[in-house]
């Protein structure tokens, strides 16, 4: 066994001869191992709960600059469990690295031993897409979505008071979607890697995954202005680029079969 939890050597599809209830076994542990990662992270983040909580608000902050902006609380404990899910994102995220080598470590026997050797680049790239894509929600996609919600409380004449637990739980949603959809190039190398793509199965349908794009956009994207749906329609048809380029990249011949 090799240090990711996959056979050394022998038939890229050996895996396939395991028993389901191994495959199951196996997939049991390893996400046993990543939610304890995740728990050691969120222990370890619990202590910066407050700072993690400024940066996690300060986007709404700088939006709300010239109106009455509250957060406020509504339950005892509200505030206790606040820290705790604000610790949770952020363990996830520290211990991202070791989920993502579980996730491969659990897909790697169904691979040849040569591709089996692509888990540093898949484990480090995961987590940059995923952290450039919780950057940039956080950055620029709360910038204009609080501001646009803000304005709308004005045009009615309410001052708004946020409770705290809804303010979290949308900014942490948009968070992990944002991050996982940065991953599209990165899932795109997995799928190319099995031949179950290649750059021409993305190519062909590049009219209807530009539709896509602006749908999404503009779903995502709260304001009805078009810069606000540019903003994000810009970053999604450059993952949908490089994902091509990873596709042909990484294409699998069929001398690898």
């Amino acid at each position: 066994m090799s240090n990711d939890g996959t056979p050394a050597a022998g038939s890229a599809h050996g895996a396939a001869e395991m028993p389901l209830t191994d495959h199951l076994e196996e997939l049991r542990w390893r996400l046993l191992a990543a939610l304890l990662a995740v728990a050691g992270g969120a222990c370890l983040a619990y202590w910066f709960a407050d700072s993690l909580f400024e940066i996690l608000v300060r986007p709404l902050h700088e939006a709300a600059k010239g109106h009455d902006v509250r957060l406020i609380g509504t339950g005892l404990a509200e505030a206790f469990f606040t820290k705790l899910k604000v610790s949770a994102i952020a363990g996830f995220i520290l211990a991202l690295p070791f989920v993502l080598l579980q996730v491969w470590g659990f897909v790697a026997p169904g691979l040849h031993s040569h591709e089996r050797a692509y888990v540093v680049p898949f484990v480090l790239f995961g987590t940059l897409f995923f952290l450039a894509g919780a950057l940039f929600c956080w950055r620029y996609v709360f910038q204009v979505g609080y501001g646009f919600f803000i304005d709308q409380y004005a045009s009615i004449g309410i001052e708004p008071a946020i409770r705290v637990s809804e303010y979290l739980s949308f900014s942490s949603r948009l968070i992990l979607a944002f991050g996982l959809t940065f991953e599209l190039p990165v899932v795109t190398f997995f799928l190319a890697r099995t031949g179950a793509i290649d750059h021409m199965s993305l190519i062909r349908p590049w009219r209807y995954a530009i539709i896509g794009i602006a749908v999404v956009a503009a779903v995502l994207t709260p304001g009805p202005d078009v810069a606000s749906q540019m903003l994000l329609a810009a970053p999604l048809t450059l993952l949908y680029v490089v994902s091509i380029g990873v596709a042909w990249a990484f294409r699998r011949d069929a001398t690898e079969e």
